[in-house]
């Protein structure tokens, strides 16, 4: 704030610093998402709705407040000027608790149904040390997707679907620190179940202990009173061994610095730590348009086509056994008629 000579009080503007609205390497929009529900959750399901919005960071509505008036034409009103593209939906009936994945504005519409979850506090709660640092989520996650190459229709959709909710990324000029969470989805044809998980993913120089890392890392003097030199702090046992499986983990050879630890040109251990939320679900419905429109594919239908199928084939199992009995009785009776005439 400054005054002028006339007295004037003169404000600077704030600048607000946008998020980009364009992907420097599709050239397209980058998609953004909405994460609610047209109905009033139950608590753990309500968790789970704030646990995707988190995942969907940064290009989500976090704070997103839903009304009971409002409807799904609401919604799509205000996704245009946002720059909306994807529509994330959770609903709870009786009998099942789904989730909608819809494009905007005008479809498709993938419906899943959840049969099992676990929310993000549950997975770390399980953990010994759960990570989950506050820059986590700044950037937007990877996307992997496993057992989806197949050349059934509605597995395509699913594919295209989830490549795009997401932004893409170039390999070649892609930021390591950008780097810092994945999502995959792994398809069982057997079961025809997908299997939702979110890691947390952190790079570890090979070959150095834990006790050095965190040295590095935290800048912290270390406890030496017990020990007769340095080099005991790092040759003692149990502490120059403590690799935590160095060995066992993928290793992969950096271009560029990342951190303190991590420098360009080392070897250095991918591990990937479970933060959640997660979920088993199932592709029961695929539709044209926003939650509207032809049905391209329904699972329910699949399996009524099967039963009735199933049912046909029984049928017609019953009337060849009829058909061979009802022969056989026929060449019994012309026997016996035979016989009389002899008489």
């Amino acid at each position: 704030m400054k005054i002028n000579k006339k007295g004037r009080v003169a404000v600077k503007p704030i600048v607000k610093k946008n998020q980009a609205n364009v992907d420097h390497v599709t050239g397209d929009k980058i998609p953004k998402s909405f994460v609610f529900s047209r109905m009033k959750l139950p608590g753990p399901v309500r968790q789970l709705q704030m646990d995707l919005r988190k995942l969907m960071l940064p290009y989500t509505a976090l704070s997103l407040k839903e009304k009971k008036r409002n409807t799904l034409r609401d919604f799509l009103n205000v996704s245009g000027p946002m720059g909306v593209t994807h529509f994330l939906m959770l609903a709870k009936t009786a009998s099942a608790l789904t989730l909608k994945v819809a494009r905007t504005p005008q479809g498709p519409t993938l419906t899943f149904k959840i049969h099992q979850y676990s929310l993000a506090s549950d997975i770390a709660q399980s953990q010994l040390r759960p990570r989950c640092p506050a820059d986590l989520f700044k950037t937007p996650p990877l996307i992997v997707l496993s057992g989806f190459g197949t050349q059934e229709m509605h597995l395509k959709l699913a594919t295209i679907m989830f490549q795009n909710i997401f932004p893409s990324i170039d390999i070649n000029t892609v930021k390591l620190s950008t780097c810092q969470r994945l999502v995959l989805l792994n398809y069982n044809k057997d079961t025809k179940l997908i299997d939702f998980r979110h890691y947390s993913i952190r790079l570890q120089p090979v070959g150095v202990s834990r006790r050095i890392r965190k040295f590095v890392q935290n800048h912290q003097v270390p406890d030496l009173r017990n020990l007769q030199d340095v080099s005991d702090f790092v040759t003692k046992a149990g502490y120059g061994s403590e690799s935590e499986g160095d060995e066992e983990a993928a290793t992969v050879t950096l271009s560029s610095d990342l951190g303190r630890v991590n420098r360009n040109s080392t070897k250095s251990a991918v591990k990937l730590q479970e933060i959640g939320p997660r979920m088993t679900m199932q592709l029961v419905k695929v539709e044209e348009g926003l939650c509207s429109g032809g049905i391209i594919f329904s699972e329910y239908e699949n399996v009524d086509e099967k039963e009735a199928e199933k049912k046909q084939d029984e049928d017609g199992d019953d009337s060849e056994e009829e058909e061979e009995e009802g022969e056989e009785g026929s060449e019994e009776d012309g026997e016996d008629m035979d016989e009389d005439l002899e008489d």
